[in-house]
This record gives C-alpha cells, structure tokens and sequence, in this order.
C-alpha cells in the first residue's frame, strides 16, 4: 500500500483581503491582517457557551521557527472545556496574553514558515501535535522533552490554538496529514491518541508488551477508542468500562475482549477510612469488579495496566485490581483531583503509579504513523459547524457526547471534503 506524500503548491484565483469570511480561501500564501477566532477571556470565565465569544483578532506573527496554519477543521478537547471554566487553573495565569484561544487538534495547510524553518513549505497539507517546547535544554537534546521545563501545551498553556482561521505553531509539531482521511476526520485524533500512545509505550519496563492485559476506562470515549485499537495493534488485550449499555456493541467493535459497566458495581469515589464498615463495603464490591475481571483474563489474572483518567471516582479500585508488579497510568483526573488509594497494596505488591501527559514528537509521529497506514481508525463521532463550537463543548461538559471523537469545521465549510481543491469548489 503506497504511503501519502504530499502534494505540489496548487493555484488559484482570490483577491487579497485584509479579513476573510469564514471558508473564504485567500491567495495561496497570502496572509491578511485579521481573522475570526472564538475567544476566551479572563472575566469571561464560566461554562463554554459563555465562556467563548466570536471575536475579529490579529492574525498571529511568526518567530522564526514556526509556522502559520490555514486551519480547516479543529478538535474538540477537554482542554477547551478547562479553558473557558479557568479550571484546573486559569490559562491566564500561564500566557498573560489578553484573550486566549483554545483547541489543541487540527489539520489544515502550511500558509507562511518562519526564516528558519526547513522541513515544511506552503501548501503541505499537515496535522498538528500540541506539544511546545523551548528545545535549549537537556530533556530537549537527548532527555524527554516531556520533562523540559519550557514544556507547555498548545492552545491550552499558550494563547494561540486552534478555534481560529489561522494558528501558530512551532515547525516541530507538524506531521502529514492521513489523506484518506477528510478534514474533519484528520482533526480529530492527535491529541488523545498521542496521549493513550505514551501512555500504552512510554513508560518502559511498563511499556505494552504482546499478550499483556490491560483496563480501559471510558472505553467508548476519544482516549479509549485509540487505547483498545493501540492494545490490539500490540497484540496485547483490552478491557474496556462503560458507564452506559448502549456503548457496549462499539467497545466490542473496536476489538475489545470484554466490556464491564461499571453501574453494575458500587465502588467509586473516594476510598473509604481502612478498617471501617464502610470500607469493608467498598472492598466487597471491588473484589466483585475483579472477578468480572477475571471472568474475562481468566481466574487469578489480574491487568498488567491500568489505562487512568477518570481519577477521583476510579483511582481507588485501579489501583487495587492492577497486578503485582503493574502499572497505573493517568493522564487526567476528569471526575475530580483528590486520589485516594490504599497504600498497603501498592507498597506490598510493588505496583507503580505513573503520572502522563501528552506526548513528544517522536511518539506523537509513531502514533501519526499508524493512522496514515490505515491501521487505526479516527473514530469520529460527531461534527460541528463554526457557529455550534461552543456547543460542542457544552455536550463534553455535560457528557453527552457520543462515542468517539468530535471535531469543528474551520476553513472547510462542510463535511467530506479531503483536498484544497474540494475547498475551493465548496
């Protein structure tokens, strides 16, 4: 199967501007003054629909080493829900820009390149991962640039993303676009597969290995859709958690070995005090979620991993049910902050509690890979128009997304649409 490649610089006819409506396409090249952006402010913080406001805003300038984005289509993120809230922290606090523009996922054409950068020309149709760095220290230059101190997530802890016409990124976050995919398809995967694909990998010894179990909780969502396809690409098995029935048939679709819901058990939250009544409840009911476990590995086979995000309502029960010597991986704490475990059966059992946070270039790029090979799927469950943005984020808040991942149209003013051209004609 032949690899995508990108594409010569195309022409076209289209007068220079200083703004553009939305899925107006400038000159190839040719960037204006202004653009539309949905905008967060400091004083606007609350929920998403609030929260962000369509606004007319300069288009960013380049440093040297980076490069401006015709964004076509953005993914729908978390990271925009914590924005606007100004929860865990207030972006503000990081960037000190006036507004802020959220989404950290996009696909879309390089439009102008920064003096220095080399690797990628006007016109190549890319995909972006959210990953900045100041790439001068150590962790940079031979270390994990996860670790950098200057690491910082884009459209989330810099004021820049991808809500907007245009975007600025650093030349080291660019990857080639799958182009089998539509626009809206390439949008919507980099950050939570670039994230489940360090967690699953990045971790050695507890890198996933062949045959291995793991849990998956929230198996139907963004980061759960790409931890079972990625379990299974490895050879290893994957045990899904689903908190609503009718999500069952597309865990087990995207190859799931079993799928638990966890309403049929009573032990989230918060562990109770050791050694109380209570505490012997929730331990009755944990062990009963290990025999469902095992009702799928086979008796006596604990998980090798434990995939983490929910926090607070799950951290207690993973951190019980992984094996002697497993993992816990977490990459966010989506039901709350404040984890509770007890310690005996981490110490005793020598279980290893491992923080994650996205992903560097060379994972994200290996995660990239897979997808431009055809050998995942981008799971897209939902698409909005530029106008339902902050809608969008609404349903993620209220958890009424649907299984997958959602993304927004930019610059691409409808669905199916895979090339410039079919841009143009639209």
């Amino acid at each position: 199967m032949a690899l995508d490649t990108q594409t010569d610089v195309m022409s076209y006819e289209a007068p220079e501007k200083d703004l553009y409506e939305l899925g107006e396409i400038p000159p190839m090249g040719y960037v204006p003054k202004k653009m539309y952006a949905w905008a967060i402010r400091k004083e606007r913080h609350g929920e998403p629909n609030t929260a962000m406001q369509q606004e007319v805003v300069d288009v960013p300038e380049l440093d040297s080493n980076e490069v401006l984005v015709l964004v076509m289509a953005a993914g729908v993120n978390y990271n925009g829900v914590w924005a606007s809230l100004g929860k865990p922290i207030s972006p503000f606090d990081g960037h000190k820009a006036p507004y802020h523009i959220a989404g950290s996922d996009a696909s879309g054409i390089v439009w102008a390149v920064g003096s220095k950068v080399t690797r990628w020309k006007v016109g190549d149709e890319v995909v972006i991962h959210c990953n900045q760095d100041d790439g001068d220290d150590e962790e940079c230059n031979g270390g994990d640039p996860m670790y950098s101190p200057s690491q910082r997530i884009w459209g989330y802890e810099t004021p820049d993303g991808s809500f907007a016409q245009f975007t600025n990124v650093q030349a080291q976050q660019l990857m080639p676009r799958p182009k089998h995919l539509t626009w809206e398809e390439s949008a919507c995967y980099t950050l939570t597969l670039a994230t489940a694909y360090r967690m699953l990998f990045g971790h050695e010894p507890h890198d996933l290995k062949p045959g291995q179990n793991v849990l998956v909780w929230g198996a139907s969502g963004g980061l759960g859709s790409y931890a079972i396809q990625l379990i299974n690409t490895a050879g290893a098995n994957a045990i899904g958690v689903i908190s609503d029935e009718s999500k069952r048939d597309f865990v087990m679709g995207l190859g799931a070995k079993g799928v638990l819901n966890r309403k049929d058990f009573n032990c989230w939250g918060q562990l109770p005090t050791v050694n109380t009544p209570e505490y012997a409840e929730w331990f009755k009911e944990a062990r009963k979620f290990g025999k469902a476990i095992w009702d799928i590995t086979g008796k006596g086979v604990n998980v090798d991993m434990v995939f983490e995000h929910p926090g607070e309502a799950t951290f207690p029960v993973s951190t019980f049910v992984v094996k002697k010597g497993g993992m816990v991986v977490i990459c966010a704490g989506t039901t709350g902050y404040n984890l509770t475990f007890d310690v005996r059966y981490m110490w005793m059992h020598q279980k290893r509690l491992q923080g994650s946070h996205f992903a560097h270039l060379k994972q994200a790029a290996s995660a990239n890979k897979l997808m431009v090979e055809r050998r995942l799927d981008p799971c897209m469950s939902e698409v909005f128009t530029w106008n339902d943005l902050p809608e969008a984020h609404m349903k993620m808040l209220r958890n009424e997304h649907l299984p997958g991942n959602m993304s927004v149209l930019v610059q691409a003013s409808k669905t199916g649409l895979r090339t410039l051209q079919d841009v143009l004609e639209a």
